[in-house]
């Protein structure tokens, strides 16, 4: 789509947490090309084993990004800076040797953050809106609905593909169609913050780009 297109859309984003594995990411990447949309997948390191690494290759190759969710999840505020390092390059750098580029985006575990932490990862911090889509009584039906009232031009989705998790599966399989007809386009993180212009800034966390 050119830019011009996206300019007469609505833009939103769907971003999804904890993957890469071989069960949830490829049932959340077929709902995806089923429906046309491309999306961006936050990575935890140590997640990625040949197999995982197989269907991180093929969302990539579908077009949609892979981004930084660190290497063990932890929490990172508690670990020194050093630290902070290691989790994030375990991770950059085994994307970039099965995908061939490394991850722009970082999305902190918890959203847990401290300045440590912005001064020694040279990613984009991004947050996204969420609903609560890891609580196993979370309803696909109650997914849908916080998805759908969230809605806004610009916004980012913060949602879930570690494995098991189908009731978000079902959610995005269902919502995409409501949204196009409501007038929004989906696109990447990536492809947000360029159409919408934004130039990041260091010490700031994005969920919203105006």
């Amino acid at each position: 789509m050119c830019s011009a297109a996206f300019s007469q859309s609505k833009l939103v984003a769907l971003s999804f947490d904890d993957g890469p594995n071989t069960t949830t990411t490829v049932q959340m990447l077929d709902v995806l090309k089923k429906h046309n949309v491309k999306a961006s997948f936050f990575v935890i390191g140590k997640n990625i084993n040949e197999e995982s690494a197989k269907v991180m290759v093929r969302a990539h190759n579908e077009g949609h990004d892979i981004e930084n969710h660190s290497k063990t999840h932890s929490n990172m505020p508690t670990l020194s800076a050093d630290s902070i390092k290691s989790e994030i390059e375990f991770t950059s750098a085994l994307v970039a040797k099965y995908v061939g580029e490394r991850p722009q985006l970082f999305r902190p575990p918890y959203i847990a953050l401290n300045q440590t932490m912005y001064d020694n990862i040279d990613l984009t911090f991004i947050c996204g809106e969420g609903s609560n889509d890891w609580e196993d009584n979370v309803s696909a039906d109650q997914r849908v609905e916080k998805i759908l009232a969230a809605a806004k031009d610009g916004l980012i989705y913060l949602l879930h593909d570690f494995e098991g998790n189908s009731k978000t599966v079902e959610a995005v399989d269902r919502i995409i169609p409501i949204l196009k007809e409501r007038g929004y386009t989906f696109v990447t993180v990536r492809e947000l913050m360029k159409q919408k212009k934004l130039k990041p800034q260091r010490g700031v966390i994005y969920t919203h780009i105006q």
